[in-house]
């Protein structure tokens, strides 16, 4: 019978643990889904009251509906297909109310596009996006206890 509770226990703190992801593991996923083009994936990480502010680019606006901000993606999508990766610093702060992450991220396929990244989380859900698009933007992969040892090109 322990046996039995402490696989439950187990299961259910496993359970909790991915069900309760850290923002800069949800950032880091929404990343990859735009990389690969995955606008569902990209979709289900917004509130239903989000914004997205993109700053630079022939998408340069702001999108604040769900509609306009998949609308969005989709167009980003099909212009420059699979993309390449690569994460650079990223920070998080939190307080009770909310979290926010920057981080600074490439996305490269036919031409490299540096993006200056700010996300805004409320109860687990992105509520502020904005992609500053930043020619100049230095993205060097940051070595710390979370990336020693990975890489952080996808």
């Amino acid at each position: 019978m322990f046996k039995t509770f402490a696989f439950a226990a187990t299961a259910l703190t496993l359970a909790a643990g991915s069900a309760f992801a850290a923002p800069s593991d949800d950032a880091r996923t929404h990343f990859q889904a735009i990389a690969s083009g995955d606008t569902q994936i990209v979709m289900r990480a917004y509130a239903d009251q989000a914004q997205l502010n993109w700053v630079g680019g022939p998408l340069d606006g702001t999108y604040a509906t769900t509609d306009a901000i998949r609308g969005t993606w989709e167009k980003f999508g099909k212009a420059v297909g699979p993309l390449k990766l690569t994460i650079g610093s990223i920070e998080e702060s939190a307080n009770p109310k909310g979290s926010t992450v920057s981080a600074n991220v490439v996305f490269e396929g036919k031409m490299p596009i540096k993006v200056r990244y700010v996300l805004t989380y409320r109860e687990g859900k992105i509520v502020s996006e904005t992609w500053q698009i930043d020619p100049k933007l230095n993205v060097a992969l940051a070595a710390t206890a979370e990336t020693a040892g990975k890489t952080a090109t996808y």
